[in-house]
């Protein structure tokens, strides 16, 4: 099985519960680190997540992963929120953060480049737009974001 599939697995076990606690989930991921695996889910909900909703999500999914054994070997299980830095991954991420500087990474480049700082300036039909420091828009398609997040701003 790979970490795709293993992935994909743990979400459709885990997001019902994260559901039904009145919470989405954002992002998940699955890698090794510092010679660990590690599963670490990423949770939001209006006003933001506290210590007690991570710790709260974190035992019961812990509990369920357990008995459903997705995962053939040990991991470190770990629940947060998303960050200040946050995720973009899914289109309505893109839409809600309109107006908020992102950085941006695609898979393949536009005019030569493949990694953009700017302001979210809309999305639109599979569109993210944005608007550099210098003015300049730029089209990404959605399906050619490898990775993207939030600038912190203070």
């Amino acid at each position: 099985m790979t970490g795709e599939d293993i992935i994909a697995q743990v979400k459709n076990v885990a997001e019902p519960i994260i559901i039904q606690k009145g919470m989405e989930l954002v992002d998940l991921e699955y890698k090794m680190e510092h010679g660990q695996w590690v599963l670490r889910f990423f949770i939001d909900k209006p006003g933001g997540v506290t210590v007690d909703d991570c710790g709260d999500i974190s035992g019961e999914l812990g509990t369920t992963l357990d008995i459903k054994d997705i995962i053939p070997h040990r991991y470190n299980l770990e629940v947060s929120s998303p960050g200040l830095d946050r995720a973009l991954t899914r289109e309505k991420d893109f839409v809600n953060y309109k107006g908020r500087k992102v950085k941006i990474k695609t898979k393949q480049p536009i005019s030569g480049r493949r990694n953009f700082s700017a302001i979210l300036d809309d999305f639109k039909e599979g569109m993210v737009f944005l608007i550099d420091s210098e003015g300049k828009k730029w089209e990404i398609p959605f399906n050619n974001i490898e990775k993207a997040k939030l600038e912190i701003q203070l």
